[in-house]
């Protein structure tokens, strides 16, 4: 789930994804390969980051039903040109609560998986001008399962989210984003609540609550170095103003931000273009 502090690698690979699709005639399928060094705020409302360099492989399909792109998987259910439903899965990995100062003692962060359905919103109706940006809006609604203890059932989260994407004709692409996450009770509870058994003195006990969880600014930039390998950077801005667990102990940081750039390198790709 992109919104966690455990997604600090699902979410760059999805960069790296976006990144190798960026160019107008997207082959069916590709593989490759992206590198990439990043420094993310720990989770949203920490007050350390997380520095790391990673390689990943990936790969891409784009059929008619079938789509694994842009750092997710799923089945397309309808496609109309200004809306589509999909029902999708992605994931995020877990992560060592003894590395991070404000849960040190508390159980770790499991790797999360997320599975529902979403529905995108182009407001260009699908139509797009020719040389201006892109509009549209997505709406996830999905169940979160926690990989690392028998896909035990974590709860529900709501992200819609704004996105504007635009190709320069300086080569360049970027997309920026606007979005909030919100959860029910029981992902809340993952995240930002203290069982009395983990309070200390530094860190009371506390019984989280169903809301907004943060709020997200982001910027994607990348270009082109050949037919093979691309040049992408990320910034990303989480904030838990308004938050419904902004008073939780684990909450050290109302704004954070996160940064990183990396290449993609495609291996292998389709000669048969994608349906759309």
């Amino acid at each position: 789930m992109h919104w966690t502090f455990a997604a600090l690698s699902a979410a760059l690979a999805a960069t790296v994804a976006q990144a190798a699709t960026a160019e107008p005639a997207e082959p069916l399928w590709e593989i490759g390969v992206g590198a990439f060094g990043v420094s993310q705020q720990a989770y949203p409302g920490a007050d350390q980051q997380v520095n790391r360099g990673l390689a990943l492989p990936y790969a891409l399909y784009r059929g008619e039903v079938l789509r694994i792109d842009r750092g997710g998987a799923g089945l397309r259910a309808v496609k109309q040109p200004a809306f589509e439903l999909d029902i999708g899965v992605a994931g995020a990995f877990g992560a060592r609560s003894d590395d991070i100062e404000a849960r040190r003692g508390m159980p770790d962060l499991g790797t999360l998986v997320e599975f529902g359905p979403r529905l995108v919103w182009r407001l260009d109706g699908g139509t797009p001008t020719p040389g201006a940006g892109r509009w549209r809006v997505e709406l996830p609604l999905r169940g979160v399962f926690d990989l690392s203890d028998d896909l035990h059932h974590r709860g529900m989260s709501f992200e819609p989210e704004l996105q504007y994407a635009r190709r320069s004709s300086g080569g360049w692409s970027y997309s920026a984003s606007a979005g909030l996450v919100f959860a029910d009770r029981r992902l809340a509870r993952t995240f930002y609540a203290v069982d009395p058994v983990y309070a200390t003195a530094e860190r009371p006990a506390y019984a989280s609550r169903a809301g907004l969880l943060a709020t997200r600014l982001g910027l994607t930039v990348s270009r082109s170095l050949s037919a093979d390998w691309r040049l992408f950077g990320f910034a990303r801005m989480d904030s838990v103003t308004g938050a419904a667990n902004r008073d939780s102990p684990l909450v050290r940081r109302t704004t954070g931000g996160s940064v990183g750039i990396g290449v993609a390198w495609t291996w292998l790709r389709s000669e048969r273009p994608a349906a759309d």
